[in-house]
């Protein structure tokens, strides 16, 4: 009778202990996703533990979710927040999620640094795609105190970024993002291309800032290294560049099709018309392009353009003041004929 009675309480605890085990795959094991593609959700620093939860409710199915939140209240996850980007996929259980969130194993992203004109732009662009407060950018890359820690000034700033694919944490601080854009800066420009830069006499914020120019003024990547040339010229030349870019950059009027007479006489260091040299940064984040046209430059004699009459986005070259004049009387008439002011 006892050992009928042992096996009936032997088979009870087993029974019970398949049921716990089931219980525990059931709840914590079943996969937490419910959609087939990755998803990720991101945590802010003001978040809370049941904003967790809500973040993750669209996307989890009920059981599994049920052993996230139970896992969750049952220990300090609560006051231990971690802030950052996280994966969710399909097939992984409420436990391996939980465990990713509770120790920060945050997944890093592609960022990619756009070509944009203005740092506010680059600061809302920023602010769009990391944690990252963009008034907090914009005021850190438009002070030159700021600016300095890094070897540039609220001018020059936009050089020390190369509009390349980067992996960073969404979390990542912008001290550490900005270290990092110089570290790239100093990578990017090591070896040959530092090298091409001393050989033409530019620095390596010089070649951006002609870059930038170069960018605005064609869209023709073939055209670039010409229109290179030609401002080259114009600075061994001691001629002023007159490049109509810096002129809508001088107006903060990026949108202007036509630069007329009146607007040259514009008072900014970035006047091209009125101060010979280059301006004093970048009118833009210099694209990689650009920057290669400068420190490639196609040799020659011309030392005027024109955008074609044809209204191609690309340009009539001139050695000599007069063609340049008959180029521009060209362009002038088709500009009127379209109508365009």
């Amino acid at each position: 009778m006892k050992s009928f009675n042992a096996r009936v309480y032997l088979y009870v605890a087993v029974a019970g202990l398949v049921v716990i085990i089931g219980l525990v795959l059931y709840f914590f094991f079943t996969p937490l996703s419910k959609v087939e593609d990755v998803h990720y959700i991101y945590i802010d620093a003001d978040d809370t533990q049941d904003s967790v939860f809500a973040k993750l409710a669209p996307v989890a199915n009920r059981t599994a979710m049920t052993g996230f939140t139970t896992i969750a209240r049952h220990s300090d996850y609560a006051s231990h927040i971690r802030t950052g980007r996280y994966e969710v996929n399909n097939g992984e259980g409420a436990f391996t999620i939980f465990r990713r969130l509770k120790s920060g194993q945050q997944t890093a992203m592609r960022l990619t640094i756009p070509e944009v004109r203005t740092m506010d732009r680059l600061a809302a662009v920023l602010g769009e795609k990391l944690m990252l407060d963009s008034a907090t950018i914009a005021r850190t890359l438009t002070n030159d105190d700021s600016c300095r820690q890094y070897g540039y000034d609220t001018c020059t700033i936009a050089a020390m970024f190369v509009p390349n694919t980067y992996e960073v944490y969404w979390n990542t601080t912008l001290s550490h993002l900005l270290t990092r854009m110089q570290k790239e800066h100093d990578r990017f420009w090591q070896g040959e291309r530092e090298q091409k830069a001393a050989e033409k006499q530019l620095t390596p914020t010089e070649v951006a800032t002609l870059a930038s120019i170069i960018d605005e003024e064609t869209a023709s990547g073939q055209e670039k290294p010409r229109v290179a040339g030609m401002y080259l010229n114009r600075l061994k030349e001691h001629m002023p560049l007159q490049a109509d870019p810096t002129i809508k950059f001088a107006l903060r009027q990026f949108e202007l099709k036509r630069i007329w007479q009146k607007m040259l006489q514009t008072e900014s260091p970035y006047n091209t018309y009125k101060y010979e040299g280059l301006p004093p940064g970048p009118i833009k984040i210099a694209s990689i392009q650009g920057i290669d046209a400068v420190l490639n430059a196609e040799q020659h004699d011309f030392l005027y353009m024109c955008a074609k009459e044809d209204f191609s986005g690309t340009h009539n070259f001139a050695a000599t003041y007069k063609e340049h004049l008959q180029n521009a009387a060209r362009y002038s008439k088709a500009l009127n004929e379209r109508g365009i002011k």
